[in-house]
């Protein structure tokens, strides 16, 4: 597969296709990695790799990145979050990001440090990701790095929307070029996404998560921000064994991309629970329409 950045893609109208796969916890990255080529061969466009997710320490996204970039080929988009890191970590790790030929990054605020590391662990928050993208930007201008093609996310399930698209349109001011949207899974989420797409200049990518199980929609519905799931679609899931679920995770997740497909520029899948054969047939239904 050619090597091609997400910012080539976009601007030849390719409707690439993104594929969230998170870190390991451990040391080992031989499960991620093989897991990462299996959806690359499989058609995924870019590998995007969160940054600590659920503010619990992980391998580096940044390192896995230029990793699999370097010995495998594979396009990757990683997440910086800035809980982590004051400016000048964060300049650090954009040049070391640049040192590997990578220059597209996901801006996000990042998940707080759980409640139960708190006394061990402090997050940093010096900056939100509009003002790391400003920051970026400028280092850009002022001829200190080199630049980046910024991304960040957009949360198409937000209540008050109208407010979340004004923070996207501050975003885009700041130097953000294209958004991740969070999972969309119903139409409320579907209108959103529509008023972004009239309302931001920058790319969308839909997102799409496959939900497996009961117990997996009742734990989105409830306890992760920014995720809405249906009463119908939860109800949807009960009773249903492993396969069953994850076909009706399959299902959904194509009538969902058909719904959008004209308000978004591609696609971003989140993979559950490393679910990589799953998420092999969503990218094959993608290609598809």
């Amino acid at each position: 597969m050619a090597n091609t950045s997400l910012k080539e893609l976009l601007h030849d109208k390719r409707r690439p296709i993104l594929v969230e796969f998170d870190p390991p916890r451990n040391e080992s990255p031989a499960a991620f990695i093989a897991g990462a080529r299996e959806l690359y061969a499989a058609g995924a466009d870019i590998i995007t790799i969160a940054d600590c997710p659920i503010g619990k320490a992980s391998i580096d996204a940044c390192m896995l990145a230029a990793k699999l970039k370097r010995e495998y080929g594979i396009e990757t988009l990683p997440h910086m979050a800035c809980r982590d890191r004051n400016l000048n970590a964060s300049k650090a790790l954009l040049m070391g990001l640049t040192m590997e030929g990578i220059g597209q990054v996901l801006l996000v605020t990042g998940d707080p440090v759980s409640h139960e590391d708190r006394e061990q662990v402090k997050g940093v928050f010096q900056m939100t990701s509009r003002t790391l993208a400003g920051y970026i930007v400028d280092l850009a201008e002022q001829g200190k790095l080199s630049p980046f093609f910024l991304c960040g996310a957009l949360n198409v399930n937000a209540l008050h929307f109208d407010q979340e698209l004004r923070r996207a349109k501050a975003k885009e001011e700041s130097g953000i070029q294209a958004f991740l949207t969070q999972p969309v899974s119903g139409q409320r989420a579907a209108r959103n996404l529509i008023s972004a797409r009239q309302e931001l200049k920058g790319a969308l990518l839909g997102g799409l998560f496959p939900i497996v199980s009961y117990k997996n929609a009742c734990f989105l519905k409830n306890e992760v921000a920014g995720m809405e799931v249906e009463d119908g679609l939860l109800n949807a899931y009960l009773g249903l064994d492993r396969e069953a679920g994850e076909a009706l995770g399959r299902k959904n997740c194509l009538d969902m991309a058909k719904a959008i497909r004209d308000s978004v520029d591609g696609f971003y899948i989140m993979t559950p629970f490393r679910r990589v054969a799953l998420v092999k047939g969503i990218i094959s239904d993608l290609k598809a329409l």
